[in-house]
């Protein structure tokens, strides 16, 4: 780790989904004694919104092209903001939901700054898992929650439990490993499908969700048999929730055993 003595810090922090309604007031507080604010995220009302909040912020959507590596473009991302830390300024990074969920810049930032001997840290804020929780109503400790990427479900053999919620995040991007595509098609989508039917009945209710960026808007909760899912239009904003397909299985062997417990501290 260096020793450096700069005054510089970064803190990364999330605005939530829904414009205006999520944002905490200690994520406020940094945005506004901040020096520099880089705003990564995809509005430009969300842009105008923070500006009123602070005067020098900075957009790091520009750093996206059509054809050009997410990768390449995260990268960019944390070298700007790493670049404001060096100089010796307070930086806030924005971004939607948690910084820290489907976000690999924040996390990269923060950890470089770290590295060189810079204060920084993550504050936490409401994700569209936590939407997806209240517009659906589903509780994570009823019945168990499985959360994937998808693409990365689709690529290697998870070992999944039809007995509790599945969550595959960004359902629009099924199948895409090049990192410069947005969304995908039909038969990406047909091939997740597949994959699911190693586990799921064909026929089976599943759901595709988006959770509401704006007050005024309404979430998307479509509901629709696996089968179906090649023909949907998806956006790389949408979640596919899978609900179980059976009940949960009992372990009659820790069951008795757990008793034989509970009778001796009884006894």
């Amino acid at each position: 780790m260096s020793t450096t003595s700069s005054t510089g810090s970064l803190v990364c922090v999330g605005i939530g989904i829904t414009l205006g309604s999520h944002i905490s007031p200690l994520a406020r507080n940094h945005i506004e004694r901040a020096e520099v604010v880089f705003a990564g995220v995809s509005d430009g009302v969300v842009e105008l919104w923070l500006k009123q909040m602070h005067a020098d912020v900075r957009s790091l959507q520009p750093l996206y092209a059509e054809g050009k590596s997410r990768r390449q473009t995260y990268r960019q991302m944390v070298d700007a903001i790493m670049t404001e830390v060096r100089a010796g300024r307070r930086v806030c990074g924005v971004f939607y939901g948690h910084p820290g969920v489907f976000a690999w810049a924040p996390h990269r930032a923060i950890r470089v700054a770290r590295e060189e001997g810079y204060r920084a840290h993550m504050e936490p804020g409401i994700s569209s898992e936590d939407c997806l929780y209240a517009d659906l109503g589903i509780d994570p400790g009823s019945v168990g929650c499985q959360h994937f990427d998808t693409t990365q479900f689709m690529l290697y053999r998870r070992r999944i439990d039809p007995s509790a919620c599945l969550i595959l995040w960004q359902v629009g991007l099924a199948g895409e490993q090049t990192s410069k595509r947005f969304a995908t098609g039909a038969a990406y989508r047909q091939v997740l499908v597949d994959v699911l039917a190693r586990d799921y009945p064909l026929d089976h209710e599943v759901i595709v969700y988006r959770a509401v960026t704006l007050p005024i808007q309404s979430p998307r909760i479509e509901r629709l048999p696996l089968a179906a899912l090649p023909q949907a239009e998806l956006t790389m904003s949408d979640t596919l929730v899978v609900p179980p397909a059976r009940s949960m299985q009992p372990d009659p062997e820790v069951q008795s055993r757990l008793a034989a417990l509970d009778l001796a501290l009884e006894a």
